[in-house]
């Protein structure tokens, strides 16, 4: 096949004849091996990983973007989240993790978890999937790239730094809002039948609510490509697909983890102790209020809506000291 007249946006990185004639796009095995082959003849090829020899292998043998787009990306959701909340299924059902259950006498039941599946399973299919199929000419608008070589590590991970904090502003107001009201009564009290939450609960919302809240995770990226694009004087690096792939992969890691139920010895927060965790959101289901960002605790903590018994304390002190100071100040 030609590749001069593919669609693929990878079509620069083939503008060589010998590049042409020698990659068979029988399959998408017979793609990646033609690259393979290709790295011990050709400088461009042989600089490539091994995960840009593949992302680039996919493109290639789509020859088609939009479609390589929507189920590379689609495809990214379903196996890191259901994958992710795998491993907190099995543990629910081993008795010997439950020490480290922070509501140990609330174990999820089959039942629950099937039920939950179910319509976590149906939001995806009806609700996540059509923006999902229809991203890639966005990308295309944004200058979002799908071509390789991949942004330098450095340039990746402060992106993904900027959309952690950034959903986490997001996360922490719209949340709250959702607890207002008929906000909270139509919407987000679908959420919160969970008392006890556990890793497949991550998703299970009102529809509104997954697309308000998700706004946190897709729309700073595209917020983020669109001044790269238009204000060129800030020097901005451009946003790389693969980059925002990565950072929707760790979010919804971040989101099932927190919804997990679990508090280890291992966990991040006993690490990083600005980070949340399970503890931090579980809190927010138990006593139903506070505690409403997502990745980090410090929004929680300035704005005086921790959750909790021992935030309460917390509280209270800090309430306690700043009358002293007060009172001290008009004596």
């Amino acid at each position: 096949m030609d590749l001069f007249k593919r669609t693929s946006a990878l079509q620069p990185i083939f503008a060589n004849s010998h590049l042409a004639s020698n990659i068979s796009t029988e399959s998408y095995i017979d793609v990646f091996h033609s690259l393979q082959m290709l790295s011990n003849g050709d400088t461009l090829v042989s600089e490539l990983s091994l995960l840009e020899k593949l992302w680039a292998s996919w493109y290639i043998y789509m020859n088609n973007d939009i479609l390589a787009t929507g189920i590379l990306f689609f495809a990214t959701h379903e196996l890191m989240y259901f994958g992710r909340c795998l491993p907190w299924l099995i543990i629910d059902r081993i008795s010997f993790f439950n020490k480290w259950k922070i509501q140990d006498e609330k174990i999820p039941s089959d039942k629950e978890q099937w039920e939950c599946f179910k319509s976590v399973l149906k939001l995806h299919l009806f609700v996540e999937a059509l923006p999902i199929w229809l991203f890639h000419p966005l990308c295309a608008t944004l200058n979002i790239s799908v071509d390789v070589p991949f942004p330098s590590y450095l340039v990746m991970f402060l992106q993904i730094c900027l959309f952690f904090v950034c959903e986490d502003f997001w996360h922490y107001w719209a949340h709250r809002l959702f607890h207002y009201g008929w906000l909270y009564k139509y919407i987000h009290k679908q959420h919160h039948r969970y008392a006890a939450p556990f890793g497949l609960t991550a998703e299970y919302a009102h529809p509104v609510e997954v697309m308000s809240l998700g706004f946190g995770t897709v729309g700073f990226p595209i917020i983020y490509a669109y001044i790269a694009k238009y204000q060129p004087s800030l020097d901005l690096p451009s946003l790389h697909l693969f980059t925002l792939s990565f950072w929707i992969t760790l979010r919804l890691f971040q989101a099932v983890d927190s919804h997990s139920g679990y508090d280890f010895p291992w966990s991040l927060h006993n690490i990083l102790p600005f980070w949340a965790g399970a503890d931090h959101h579980d809190d927010h289901h138990h006593y139903f209020i506070g505690n409403y960002a997502s990745s980090f605790r410090w929004i929680d903590y300035f704005m005086g809506t921790e959750s909790g018994e021992i935030a309460k304390a917390n509280r209270e002190k800090r309430m306690k000291r700043r009358a002293e100071i007060q009172s001290k100040k008009t004596q």
